[in-house]
């Protein structure tokens, strides 16, 4: 007969034990298909337990499939087919890359921990938990709640100079998102267009939606109409504002000419992705595309990923008025992406002026940055075979090397040294162009490691200098 032990059941309960004892006899093929099963009373009595402990364990048994019974006869093992066996890799697939460290992040714009507001976002964290308590179990509409959205219809009219309704604006977690909602919205059948070169998860998104997306080449004023106009394209997805990663600042004549190609044609849009316009140190920041659109035709997104942290996902879209009827009707059944507790603490981070606050030390701190870094580079040894472009604008600038030196050099000599670099080259998607112009995002750069950061840069390119 079975012979289990119950000295080591730890805290499980009795039946339970022998259930699993039971369970795994069966799968490894020690109790065969169709075997009987000792009766519950002589089981019960062979093991020094209660009849309802048997009883228990092969009701669990029966219910899962593992026996079956037979009246007036008992308990048999059920035939089960063999557990798939777990193949070993295939010898050709790639093992997984190990993460890496490095003394230099030049790619990424993370935020700096020293740089978030928590003490203030602490606070406001606090207040809603204590002031909003019957609001927080209230799941918002898919557009999200009133409160955040009315908070960035005032932000945006103080800031941006945009006249929009609460009711326009989506809230949902990250761009991305909300690209994938816009691909449901325009419709699968629409010709996405993003610019050449770009930063590459749009076009992504835009594809992995099940839409055709096409690139447009760009010219010194951003991208070019008349490949627009051969292109086919239906919605064109740029940064006017602060192009990435060329910095290209788009002027107003050909912003006028792009809203003239969107009133030609019905079902033409253009998705405006102003994803840093908070941190021009120079001047005032440029009029976005939207606030001139007289057409109803520009469709406005940005994101608090690049002012508080790159982990805070809330992004938002403001949709013209003809499209938010659209929205609600084709997908208002989604829930909001983003919880509700964060949308109300960051209201009150708005519209009590701690926003504007934090942004105004962080234009500070990132001039300060950028001073500090450009002039460690102007007095470095490889001065004069470098050139700084772009650089008043947003969190990153170009640096152009004059030297026939490659951008694969460039990238292995970064990368030997622990050092992350992009260049420009890497941002196409068709043929690679603009050789030599390393991308320097700065916003994720320490105050106390930057200097560091920085030579260990210098050295990466006088290396990839000396060895062409």
């Amino acid at each position: 007969m079975l012979t289990y032990s119950f000295e080591t059941i730890g805290s499980c309960s009795m039946y339970e034990h022998l259930y699993r004892c039971i369970q795994e006899d069966i799968r490894s093929g020690r109790l065969k298909a169709n075997e009987k099963l000792p009766s519950k009373r002589s089981f019960a009595r062979h093991l020094g337990v209660s009849v309802i402990t048997v009883e228990n364990a092969y009701a669990q048994l029966l219910a899962e499939g593992y026996i079956y019974s037979l009246p007036k006869r008992g308990f048999f093992v059920e035939a089960l087919p063999p557990a798939p066996s777990v193949q070993a890799p295939c010898e050709s697939a790639a093992p997984a890359e190990p993460t890496q460290h490095w003394n230099a992040d030049f790619v990424t714009n993370q935020i700096p921990p020293e740089n978030f507001p928590f003490s203030t976002w602490t606070k406001l964290l606090r207040n809603v938990l204590s002031q909003e308590g019957k609001n927080l179990m209230q799941a918002p509409s898919a557009q999200g709640c009133r409160e955040l959205q009315s908070a960035i219809a005032h932000h945006l009219y103080a800031f941006r100079g945009m006249q929009v309704q609460p009711e326009q604006i989506v809230i949902g977690a990250g761009t991305e998102y909300l690209c994938g909602l816009l691909v449901q919205l325009l419709g699968r059948d629409a010709v996405y267009a993003v610019e050449e070169p770009c930063y590459q998860k749009p076009a992504k998104i835009y594809e992995t939606c099940g839409a055709a997306c096409v690139s447009i080449p760009m010219d010194k004023d951003g991208v070019r109409l008349d490949a627009l106009e051969a292109s086919g394209a239906d919605i064109l997805h740029l940064s006017p504002s602060h192009h990435f990663p060329t910095g290209i600042v788009m002027p107003v004549s050909r912003r006028l000419q792009l809203l003239h190609w969107c009133a030609q044609k019905q079902g033409r849009y253009i998705l405006e992705d102003d994803y840093d316009c908070e941190f021009r140190t120079n001047g005032k920041p440029i009029p976005t595309l939207q606030s001139i659109d007289t057409t109803g035709r520009v469709i406005y997104i940005n994101t608090f990923s690049k002012t508080l942290a790159s982990t805070m996902r809330i992004s938002y879209m403001v949709l013209p008025m003809p499209l938010v009827d659209a929205f609600r009707d084709k997908l208002g059944f989604y829930a909001c992406t983003v919880s509700t507790f964060e949308q109300l603490a960051l209201a009150e981070f708005i519209q009590g002026g701690y926003f504007e606050k934090h942004l105004n030390r962080m234009r500070n701190h990132y001039r300060t940055q950028k001073s500090a870094i450009l002039t460690q580079l102007s007095e470095s040894a490889i001065a004069p075979k470098i050139s700084v472009l772009m650089e008043k604008e947003g969190l990153h600038f170009l640096l152009k090397v004059h030297a026939p030196v490659s951008d694969e050099a460039l990238l292995r000599c970064a990368a030997d040294r622990e050092v992350r670099i992009s260049c420009v080259s890497q941002y196409y998607r068709g043929t690679p162009s603009c050789p030599r112009t390393i991308v320097v995002n700065y916003a994720g750069l320490s105050t106390e490691h930057r200097e560091e950061a920085i030579a260990l840069l210098i050295d990466s390119i006088a290396a990839a200098i000396a060895q062409a």
